[in-house]
Order: C-alpha cells, then sequence, then structure tokens
C-alpha cells in the first residue's frame, strides 16, 4: 500500500498537471460534428488549443464565450446565449460541449439555468444537444474534466430503447490514445462484437486527411451511435476513472459493467480478452494467440535491460497505475512517482509513496534513477539529471506521431517494451563505455 502525500507549496513549481477544461475538451472531440465551447476568457481556450495542436499537431476545433472584465461582473448568461447562436449559424454543429472554468466557475454562473432559458428562447435549438461539464481549473486536472465530460455525456445523450445483445459501450479514459482505441476497437470486433466508443478518438483525432476542412469534428462518435447507448448489453470502461460513467449507464438503463484499469502488459491483456470472449461466447482469434507468443518473446528478449533499474514517473493517476503495474512485471523497481490529482487506485499501489505534486518535487524524486516517464515537460529535468526520458501522457511535442502511438495489448505492449528497452540499453552501452575507457 501506497502513502500518498501532497506537498504543503504556497505556489506550484514547474506544473505537471493541465487543466480539468483541457481534459473535458479532449473527451468532447472524440464526438461527431462536436465544437467544444469555453464559457471564459479567451486566452482560457488558447492555452487550451495551444496545447492540443502542438500534441497532436492538427486543427482543433475549439470555441470560447470571450468573457471581457465587464461581463464577468455583470454575468456571461448573454455570452453563452450568442456563442451558441453564433456557432449554430457559422458551423452547423450536431452537439456542442460547453466546459466551465476557473474565472465563470469562481463568479458562481448557473449554467444549467442559462441553457434552459436559452433553450426556451431559442425553441430551433431543441434538436441539438448542448451538453455541458463543470470544469473548474483551480481543481482537480485532465484526468478528472475528461471524466466529467464522459459523465455529462451518457447523463444527456443516450435514450432507452431495446437491447442490442451484440452491442457494446466502451468507455475509454484520459489515459488511451487515439491509437490505443483503433487497437482496442481492433480487439473487440474481431470477436464480433459491436461496440461504440464514448469518446472515439481513434477517428477524430488519429491523423488524417479529410476531404475538405470543416470547422466541427469530421469523425467520431455520432449523436446517433449515443443516443443507442441505452441498447447496450453491456459496459467496459477503459481506466478506473471511467467508473462513474459506467455507474450513471447502469442506473440509467440496468446495463452491467466491469472496470478495466490496464490493458498494458501480458496479464491484462489476457484478462481483457478472455472477458470477450465470455462476453461473445467465441473464442480468442488465432492472431491474438501469436501476438500473445510475439509478447513472450520480446519480453525475454527485453527483462535483462528491465531488472532492477530504478525508474521515476510523472503522469495522471490511470496512466500511473497501468505504467506501474507494467514496469513491476518486467523486475523494474519504482523509485518515484509524482501524480496530479487523487484517486483511490494511489493507495493501491505496490509501492512506498505516491506525490501530489509538480515538477519540482518529481526532480527532487528522481535523482538516481535509471529512467524517467512523463510529458515533454519533463524533458529540461531529463538533461538536468542526464538521464534517459520516455515520452508518455499529453502534452508530447517534441516528438512525432502521438495520435497513432499505442500501448495497449500485444503489439502495443511490445512497441512500449522496445521503446523503453532500447534508451536502457544505450545508456546501459554508455556506461560500459565509460568503463573501458576507464580500464
Amino acid at each position: 500500500m501506497a502513502i500518498v502525500t501532497a506537498p504543503n507549496k504556497p505556489v506550484t513549481v514547474n506544473p505537471l498537471k493541465q487543466s480539468q477544461a483541457l481534459g473535458a475538451s479532449l473527451a468532447f472531440l472524440g464526438l461527431k460534428g462536436m465544437i467544444p465551447l469555453f464559457h471564459g476568457s479567451q486566452g482560457c481556450t488558447a492555452f487550451a488549443k495551444v496545447v492540443l495542436v502542438r500534441h497532436f499537431r492538427e486543427a482543433i476545433p475549439l470555441a470560447t464565450t470571450a468573457m471581457t472584465e465587464v461581463t464577468t461582473i455583470l454575468g456571461g448568461e448573454d455570452n453563452v446565449e450568442q456563442a451558441i447562436l453564433t456557432l449554430v449559424e457559422k458551423s452547423q454543429p450536431e452537439i456542442i460541449g460547453l466546459c466551465s472554468t476557473g474565472l465563470t466557475e469562481t463568479r458562481g454562473d448557473d449554467i444549467e439555468r442559462f441553457l434552459k432559458e436559452i433553450r426556451e428562447r431559442h425553441p430551433e435549438l431543441d434538436r441539438l444537444p448542448i451538453v455541458f461539464a463543470p470544469t473548474p481549473d483551480f481543481k482537480g486536472a485532465l484526468q478528472d474534466g475528461f471524466a466529467v465530460a464522459v459523465e455529462s455525456i451518457v447523463k444527456e445523450v443516450p435514450r432507452l430503447c431495446a437491447t442490442r445483445i451484440e452491442q457494446v459501450t466502451i468507455l475509454a479514459g484520459s489515459s488511451f490514445t487515439p491509437g490505443d482505441v483503433q487497437e482496442i476497437k481492433e480487439m473487440v470486433t474481431a470477436f464480433g462484437l459491436v461496440p461504440i466508443f464514448v469518446p472515439d478518438l481513434g477517428a477524430s483525432l488519429d491523423g488524417h486527411l479529410e476531404d475538405s476542412y470543416s470547422a466541427i469534428t469530421a469523425s467520431g462518435t455520432t449523436v446517433a451511435q449515443l443516443k443507442e447507448v441505452g441498447g447496450s448489453a453491456f459496459t467496459i470502461a477503459l481506466g478506473e476513472s471511467m467508473r462513474g460513467a459506467a455507474q450513471i449507464l447502469q442506473e440509467r438503463f440496468g446495463i452491467p459493467f466491469e472496470v478495466f484499469g490496464q490493458l498494458t502488459g501480458l496479464e491484462p491483456v489476457d484478462e481483457f480478452l478472455q472477458a470477450l470472449a465470455i462476453l461473445s461466447g467465441n473464442s480468442v482469434p488465432e492472431k491474438y494467440r501469436r501476438q500473445r507468443r510475439q509478447l513472450q518473446d520480446a519480453m525475454l528478449d527485453t527483462h535483462f535491460y528491465f531488472g532492477a533499474k530504478r525508474v521515476s514517473l510523472a503522469l495522471e493517476p490511470d496512466l500511473l497505475w497501468s505504467t506501474v503495474h507494467f514496469l513491476q512485471s518486467m523486475g523494474a523497481q519504482i523509485h518515484g512517482a509524482v501524480t496530479t490529482t487523487r484517486s483511490p487506485l494511489l493507495e493501491q499501489l505496490l509501492i512506498k509513496s505516491v506525490t501530489i505534486g509538480d515538477l519540482e518535487d518529481f526532480e527532487e524524486l528522481a535523482a538516481g534513477s535509471d529512467l524517467l516517464i512523463g510529458n515533454s515537460n519533463v524533458g529540461a529535468i531529463a538533461k538536468r539529471l542526464s538521464i534517459p526520458l520516455y515520452r508518455l501522457g499529453l502534452p508530447i511535442y517534441d516528438r512525432l506521431g502521438n495520435g497513432q502511438f499505442t500501448k495497449v495489448g500485444y503489439r502495443g505492449t511490445m512497441e512500449l517494451l522496445f521503446g523503453m528497452g532500447n534508451l536502457l540499453l544505450e545508456a546501459e552501452e554508455e556506461r560500459v563505455k565509460h568503463f573501458h575507457g576507464d580500464w
């Protein structure tokens, strides 16, 4: 059992966490015909847009209610109304995701009342789903905002309909990349199941060229699919942060669910495929049996470089949980762990302690490690400490291919193994080189 600590510092130095609003907008971007709308100042939206554009290297549709000093004092209802009407007129979205920010949450805008009154004044908006996610950026982190957005989606959009035995809802948490979602989709469909992903980042942010430019998301889970979620036979929640959304679907429609905290590593993937086999009544396809043997061989090839290595991580809770278990299964030791927000998973980690803190805390804990794992903001720390860095999480702005990067399933686990293993191999060769020089 890990001891969870949170340093009592008056300021955050070199922040690790991203805002809740950024997490919510990322979740909303997995829906087709969507445009996320930030209720706040233009700067709130600009910061989120820059982070997402640099990470995915794609055009990211984000809108703002553009609150000013005057409207902040007098109230933002008119700004919300005008922003929605402008988006409907110019972009024709199929769904709008409305996120609050620290500015409007501090003021105390009653956005749910705003939306109710706006719909009363504009009956033409009745058919347009507007999903509101309360995401103050003065608390919580990206994972929290992502989870709140998914919970708001499953509260608002799905409708009760006849159960389809082969249909399953997949709630994919913030720790899963578009490439991960594509891999999971392939695994689920291989068993004859029909998945509805909420959200489907694998369709919208995988990095593909569209025939024409669109001011809204061109791909992702459609509104029609979201409405059909009420007819799913089962819900698979990927990541502990998705448990709340799964419980909402169970309460609303009586749909049973199971939470999978990790899909990286031999045993977790075995358990996931076994669950799919039981759910579908079909046996595991031969291609996954072969991939499993390939992973076993990869583990044999790489375990020499992982054994007893000291690794320090700075990741969101769900991703931290999955990565720590994967590293421990390969014989690595967790030297330091820093995360962004509280989660019931943290105390269950089989390490000495977890710090809810910033990158200053991480730099102090990471000294003496053999490998660092974190986003691109950890790069400067890695250089100062002369420790190799494996980039994981968000944002990653100094590497290409973040939309297609995969770390789940047998193939994704191999990609992670070889990526980390090559860094450890290079570091070991450097040490041997210096040793020969001294000799």
